[in-house]
């Protein structure tokens, strides 16, 4: 039996940087696992989603989202597509996840994180409660990782304003690092810039290579739809 196509689902961009970095992840996915990969997008880039899943018609697939959080695109646009065709199936969303917390806590030592120094996670907003879970609960285990309270705020139109929480959270003589919980360069990731912290760190893709820790999240999350489909037809 054939392995089941990766269908790599992400937001889009028209950032350039953006949709290279993304691309160079879903290269390196296709390297590391052999597998068939086919690219989409939920927005502004193509093919999106639907006309992916009607191209492979009744092929196996799992569609992995490329995103970090669970919200209207995960159990909206992804289920509703999914729901339609019987061979394929959804993925977890890429976070919450250790593996992220992992890039996030590397990318703050890139900058050179200080123990006394304030962290802030810096994520796009949603309306969606169960998005906000999903980056209330990364905010947390960052907590738990670096050993400090790290606030949650938002760029875009619901949530706290990330630059409300830097301003709240400002000390003297500390600096404010924004973690950036966003996949990679683009609009939002500008947006943390203009909210007054005096460092914002990569997003958890840019011109490096891509992370192996994130490339094993998108199989590890692959395996674990697969595993469930196999499990349900027993």
């Amino acid at each position: 039996m054939s392995m089941p196509v990766l269908i790599a689902c992400s937001h889009g961009t028209r950032s350039e940087r953006g949709a290279a970095a993304v691309t160079a992840l879903v290269d390196a996915v296709r390297d590391a696992s052999g597998l068939e990969v086919v690219p989409t997008w939920v927005d502004v880039q193509e093919p999106a989603l639907p006309e992916v899943a009607a191209w492979l018609g009744d092929r196996p697939a799992v569609v992995v989202p490329l995103l970090l959080s669970a919200g209207y695109h995960v159990h909206h646009d992804i289920a509703g597509v999914v729901a339609r065709r019987p061979a394929h199936a959804a993925a977890a969303p890429l976070g919450p996840h250790a593996a992220v917390i992992d890039v996030l806590v590397s990318r703050l030592h890139d900058e050179g994180l200080a123990p006394d120094e304030v962290v802030v996670l810096g994520a796009s907003a949603s309306s969606d409660p169960r998005a906000l879970a999903d980056l209330r609960a990364t905010a947390h285990d960052l907590s738990l990782r670096l050993d400090r309270e790290v606030a949650l705020g938002h760029v875009g139109h619901c949530g706290t304003p990330l630059a409300e929480v830097v301003t709240s959270v400002r000390r003297p003589g500390r600096r404010v690092l924004v973690a950036s919980h966003l996949l990679a360069p683009g609009h939002f990731h500008d947006a943390l810039g203009r909210t007054g912290a005096d460092v914002v760190t990569a997003p958890l893709l840019d011109e490096r290579t891509p992370d192996e820790r994130l490339v094993r999240l998108v199989l590890e999350r692959y395996d674990q739809a697969r595993a469930r489909e196999l499990a349900t037809a027993v």
